[in-house]
């Protein structure tokens, strides 16, 4: 997504940035129950990194969430109204409003069906809020908010806890954990006024919702509210039938339904986020509800037990004998139904007396391994402090696949909470088998002995235009247990909606390089031929009325996107490219599409397609990109539908001339050859990154460092791929200079780190850069196909690069002992495991180069001494994005 870092903040940057350092100094920990099981890296991931920021894109969109690795709903302290452009929590907030289960996937995209659980306190006949027979319930956003004490802000993937102060002199301790499809949540009011002070929690089912990412442009979706009642034991071991047992509910809230396709918009209408709170309470204070009802914009129905319509709220009243109230929430989600919500509690948190099975609960959560909890953990309800352990172990057994021998601590936060932003997404859909598409309005249901026998799973935010580049070459390695289900959603969402997924508000149908990624990879567990069909489809039909359709940034009104422009210009013989007089950002189209052709062609060959189907798109691919490369320029350029230039500063997405000229990843010998050969591409390298024009916090820069070494100045990209890191990642709120955007700014780092980048995703290649470590293991899980089979349970991948931290350049590259002369290695090289050897050097060395130094500085020279004074490529004024 797009970052523009305005004049003049850098210096309250570097207040932020220092006031963060103190801050984290005195970072407070869990308390023990919630610190197992014991794991460095895990105590090393700050989820405050990248939450920050002066402009929405100033920064990385990041919350601090509890929640499992792929998890449908998210929990979150709310200190903001989320929307387009601005997410639950900020970590300069000091007030607290709620605490949401959200699924906005990234900041620059909106909510969808979220729940809000409001704790307070009213004190009789004072106060400000709705009133309830001298009670004031504060209800509303602006009034609600409630002091932290942000010394008390404990903050990790599997727990959150925080102490707010009520407003009357009491204070309450929230501590939150959540499974993928429930929150947990236990709330303990100590409050000042036993007399006069009353404890309550309040569900809010809809809200106002802004629409877009302007404040004012406000609708007020549809909800439900239900409560029910008893029975649940008192503190004298009494049942009473008058405790609210359950508040549940529903919304129709979609803040990016206005960019759905006309086509599915009617089945879409019927999307819902359904939830179901579950009360529990604590025997101990004899904590009882004391009343409950509803609430309607601000108009309070005192024992209502149902309502439905807008800005609705349902809520309990507690009594806090000896001025001390506990209660904990299960809160279920569902995009099916309530019912489905409290299966949802039954199957993942539950309440009931049962037995605490990792088969009952782990499958939900873990990246392909099975942890048992211990033993005494079972036949009863199922603990806040059980729920965090399981969450936390499904973290730990993700993150302890690596192990960094020399990192610092800053080191160690950035690289691990770098995964835990790569495993957030694409979020799961499914629950239980099912799963609701808003493609046809259907809930999907496994059936028993159907094709494959494969349990239906459904995924969503997967921000391809972000991730195709290197988050989803990271899943495939590092959690190749979820990719099969990936591909299986995404040709679900094909059968359901006639194309596969992409990201509305972007270009291209990268879904192709995705699916065309994991076959070449040797992904199985999907139907290949189907897969096919989908890809070939986004290659070869155009959307519905190509000629007139724009398609500019999150148009309204309009069909499926996909490759607009297809049969207007871009696959006419003689032409073949998107016409900029037609379509919105038709150069970064055109390269997008051809990368695609390329994804295609790649996939139609590794299924063995006629020859003559894959040279077609193989051809286009390779002919296509370089009908925007102005001669006379040295630069791509957009073209109109008559041929003419369209102008250099039109067409782009997100990035500019200097950035897409570099954007052939399928071809790069093609285009060092277009700029010259090898010596004259690594100037025009130099003069992109010297002339200020890289600009990795977007993801069409994330691959530029590395085409350095494919020209023959590897020690250029050694040096590049270090500074970018350094200047674009650290452990503080604005440690990401971009939006993470569903882990690709994360994903570059991480592969970085390891010393290598996929370029050209569906090579199957990485391109070498740099390691930042003398010693990383990795424990790769096992492959599905790889079945039980002796020697597959446990794949490490060692990479040894010894002085790292000192030494940037590589003196010889080994894997598994055979030499490895070109700056390229093979999936296949490192899928099994096995020993990666860089051998490291304080100068340049000869591995990798074709270019010295001093040839370098004679290219310049010859740049500079050109009959018009300045150097072919040399950088204009600085084009800011």
């Amino acid at each position: 997504m797009m970052v523009h870092l305005q004049p003049g903040v850098r210096h309250i940057h570097s207040l932020l940035f220092f006031h963060f350092i103190l801050f984290s100094l005195a970072k407070p920990t869990p308390p023990p129950a919630f610190s197992i099981p014991v794991s460095d890296a895990f105590d090393h991931v700050n989820l405050l990194i990248g939450n920050g920021g002066e402009t929405p894109d100033g920064s990385g969109g990041t919350i601090p969430s509890t929640a499992p690795p792929f998890a449908m709903t998210r929990w979150v302290a709310q200190t903001h109204q989320n929307y387009v452009s601005v997410t639950p929590y900020n970590w300069t907030a000091d007030t607290i409003h709620g605490f949401q289960g959200t699924r906005q996937p990234a900041i620059w995209m909106g909510e969808s069906g979220p729940v809000v659980v409001i704790p307070g306190v009213s004190r009789r006949g004072s106060g400000k809020g709705v009133d309830m027979d001298g009670l004031k319930l504060k209800t509303k956003f602006e009034e609600r908010g409630m002091k932290m004490k942000k010394e008390t802000e404990v903050i990790t993937p599997s727990y959150y806890s925080v102490v707010l102060e009520d407003g009357y002199g009491g204070e309450i301790l929230v501590e939150q954990s959540a499974t993928s499809r429930v929150g947990h949540l236990r709330f303990t009011f100590n409050i000042d006024d036993a007399h006069t002070d009353v404890p309550y929690i309040v569900l809010e089912s809809s809200r106002p919702s802004v629409i877009t990412s302007t404040p004012t442009n406000i609708s007020f979706p549809h909800g439900t509210i239900s409560i029910q009642l008893g029975p649940t034991t008192n503190g004298d071991d009494t049942t009473s039938s008058q405790n609210v047992h359950e508040i549940c509910g529903s919304t129709d809230e979609r803040q990016d339904r206005i960019i759905t396709p006309i086509s599915t918009a009617i089945h879409a209408e019927g999307f819902r986020g359904y939830y179901c709170a579950r009360f529990d309470y604590d025997t101990h204070t004899n904590t009882i509800s004391v009343g409950h009802g509803t609430i309607q914009n601000s108009t309070v129905h005192i024992g209502a037990l149902s309502v439905e319509g807008k800005l609705l709220q349902g809520y309990a009243l507690l009594q806090a004998s000896g001025g001390k109230a506990v209660v904990s929430l299960r809160v279920g989600t569902s995009f099916i139904s309530i019912e489905q919500a409290r299966k949802n509690i039954d199957e993942e948190a539950s309440d009931h007396t049962c037995t605490f099975s990792p088969h009952h609960t782990l499958p939900y959560l873990l990246l392909g391994s099975r942890i048992y909890p211990p033993s005494a953990a079972t036949n009863a309800p199922q603990t806040l402090e059980q729920t965090a352990l399981l969450t936390r172990t499904a973290w730990t057994t993700a993150l302890d696949r690596f192990k960094l021998e020399d990192a610092t601590a800053v080191e160690k936060e950035v690289f691990f909470t770098g995964v835990v932003h790569a495993f957030q997404y694409p979020s799961e859909q499914h629950e239980q088998g099912a799963y609701y598409s808003g493609y046809d309005g259907q809930v999907h249901r496994t059936v028993t002995g159907g094709s494959g026998g494969e349990t239906l799973e459904s995924y969503t935010g997967y921000s391809i235009w972000d991730t195709y580049r290197a988050e989803w070459a990271l899943l495939i390695l590092l959690a190749p247990e979820r990719v099969p289900g990936m591909v299986r959603s995404m040709l679900a969402d094909y059968k359901e909606g006639g194309w596969l997924p992409m990201w509305k508000n972007m270009v291209g149908t990268h879904a192709d390089s995705l699916v065309a990624e994991a076959v070449v990879k040797g992904v199985t567990g999907f139907d290949r031929e189907l897969a096919w069909e989908a890809v070939w489809k986004d290659a070869t039909v155009p959307p519905v009325d190509d000629w007139n359709v724009s398609h500019f940034d999150r148009q309204e009104n309009v069909d499926y996107e996909v490759r607009a422009g297809l049969s207007s210009v871009y696959n006419v013989e003689g032409k073949g490219w998107v016409a900029d007089d037609v379509h919105s950002e038709s150069g970064s189209r055109t390269l997008d599409y051809a990368y695609d052709d390329y994804a295609a062609y790649k996939l139609g060959e590794a299924l063995g397609k006629p020859t003559n189907v894959t040279e077609f798109l193989r051809e286009r691919a390779m002919r296509t990109p370089f009908t925007l490369y102005n001669d006379d320029t040295g630069f791509m350029e957009a073209r109109d539908a008559d041929g003419s230039w369209a102008g250099e500063g039109n067409g782009w997405t997100e990035g500019d001339k200097w950035i897409y000229s570099f954007d052939v990843v399928h071809d790069i010998p093609e285009l060092i050859k277009r700029r010259g050969g090898n010596e004259s591409f690594v100037k025009s390298l130099d003069d992109h990154f010297n002339g200020g024009h890289n600009v990795h916090s977007n993801e069409p820069s994330h691959h530029i460092p590395y085409l350095y070494a494919l020209a023959g100045a590897a020690y250029k990209t050694q040096e590049r791929v270090r500074e970018i890191a350094k200047a674009n990642y650290n452990n503080t709120p604005i440690g990401l200079s971009g939006n993470e955007d569903c882990g690709q700014m994360s994903a570059w780092y991480i592969f970085s780190a390891m010393g290598f980048y996929p370029v050209n995703p569906v090579s199957g290649e990485y391109v070498v850069g740099s390691p930042f470590f003398e010693k990383m293991s990795i424990e790769l899980p096992p492959r599905p196909n790889d079945g039980e089979r002796p020697g597959q349970e446990r794949r490490t991948l060692m990479i040894v690069a010894e002085g790292a931290k000192t030494k940037p350049y590589i003196k010889s590259l080994t894997i598994n002992g055979r030499v490895v002369d070109a700056p390229v290695i093979r999936h296949e090289d490192i899928v099994g495991g096995g020993m990666v050897v860089f051998e490291m050097s304080e100068k340049v060395e000869a591995w990798g180069n074709l270019i010295s130094n001093e040839e370098q500085g004679n290219v310049s020279e010859r740049a500079e001494a050109d009959d018009d004074g300045q150097a072919r490529h040399a950088p204009p004024e600085r084009n800011e994005l």
